[in-house]
């Protein structure tokens, strides 16, 4: 497979994605291919798994991991250059370690050279892995539709696109929550909000491309209730012993808002000892802490809109990402927004895994031809 990679090329344009254009084909068979030869892909790159859609119908997700053997014997033991997901995770004492993709943009604004150099390295690899496992033909172009946060940097941008032009033909870029509204058809007063791990995007949808204005990034988020749950759990429980990778996987099996919910009974260990916990509030509380500051973005999106159709953007909120799944959310924003924007309605999409991607995806098909061949 050819792959392009001219370093004098102009990038700018794939970081302004154009007005997409549908084609019948496209809509009739989202999955299909509009043209022999051509795979197309949607993936979502995020902070805590990435995923891909692809024209086959291929779908894939990994964990956004990434790790490389420290020394000769870990390379001995593990036997690969490279390990991914949760793979690299469970290896990860063997590993050089990274998560490359904080708040879901490459991490290269941080640290020493050493750093942003792995980070670069491990965001290449990342990407290069997720396309692997979309399977594409090796007489096959490759153009793929990249979802990102909705302020991403254009340096974060470039970085992305650089990362990717390695492994595609032709990428271009588009914001997740864009992507997770496009992929439903639901471009005209619609509130998106898109939790992933590292950041919850914001965007205000009205029948036309969003602007900067229409959208709003917010560090409340995966990582966010993490973080706030290893704190409580430490106030509450400071003979426990636990990693924040141990949260994380409490959090995802017990995550709920509800005031009613089921007991969060677990098990730490204490001095090597499994012990059990019931972390009920805890998890409640550190799942709630994302509520206002949500609804306070979703307040200004609607503030700055025009009177005429506030009510109806209220009404139609649609809650996306990973950070989706924490039981009840829909509810507990429902009942903010009733408190403090005097009303409003949630719908939670069913695919929370694949939104993003699978908006990427339609967007790709929906790309003209000849804009394609300009990204080249």
């Amino acid at each position: 497979m050819s792959k392009k990679n001219n370093e004098n090329e102009n990038t700018e344009t794939s970081e302004e994605m154009k007005e997409p254009t549908s084609t019948s084909t496209t809509q009739s068979n989202p999955g299909g291919s509009k043209e022999h030869g051509v795979l197309y892909l949607g993936i979502d790159l995020g902070t805590s798994r990435t995923s891909v859609s692809a024209s086959n119908g291929v779908r894939e997700t990994v964990a956004s991991y990434v790790g490389y053997p420290k020394d000769v014997v870990s390379r001995k033991l593990l036997k690969r250059d490279v390990l991914f997901g949760d793979e690299a995770l469970d290896k990860r004492l063997s590993l050089e370690f990274y998560r490359p993709l904080a708040h879901g943009v490459i991490d290269c604004s941080e640290g020493d050279k050493a750093d942003v150099k792995g980070n670069l390295r491990a965001a290449r690899d990342l990407i290069a892995e997720i396309i692997r496992r979309s399977q594409p033909r090796k007489d096959e172009l490759v153009y793929a539709v990249i979802g990102v946060p909705a302020q991403a940097s254009i340096h974060n941008k470039e970085a992305i696109i650089k990362a990717a032009k390695e492994t595609v033909d032709s990428v271009m870029l588009c914001s997740e929550p864009f992507s997770v509204a496009y992929g439903l058809d639901m471009l005209d007063d619609v509130l998106v909000i898109d939790i992933g791990a590292g950041t919850t995007d914001l965007c205000r949808m009205h029948g036309t491309m969003p602007e900067e204005t229409d959208q709003i990034t917010v560090t409340y988020a995966g990582d966010f209730v993490d973080n706030e749950l290893t704190k409580l759990v430490q106030e509450s429980h400071p003979e426990a012993q636990f990693t924040i990778n141990m949260i994380k996987s409490i959090k995802e099996k017990h995550s709920n808002v509800s005031n009613d919910m089921p007991p969060a009974n677990i098990e730490l260990p204490v001095n090597g000892k499994p012990t059990p916990f019931d972390i009920t509030n805890e998890m409640r509380t550190a799942c709630n802490a994302i509520v206002p500051p949500i609804v306070e973005g979703l307040g200004k999106l609607v503030a700055s809109f025009d009177p005429e159709f506030q009510e109806r953007l209220k009404n139609r909120v649609l809650l996306a990402g990973g950070g989706s799944q924490i039981k009840n959310l829909d509810v507990a924003i429902e009942e903010y927004m009733k408190s403090h924007l005097g009303g409003g309605k949630v719908l939670r999409i069913e695919e929370a895994m694949y939104g993003g991607a699978n908006g990427a995806l339609k967007i790709a098909h929906d790309m003209p031809e000849e804009y394609w061949e300009k990204l080249k």
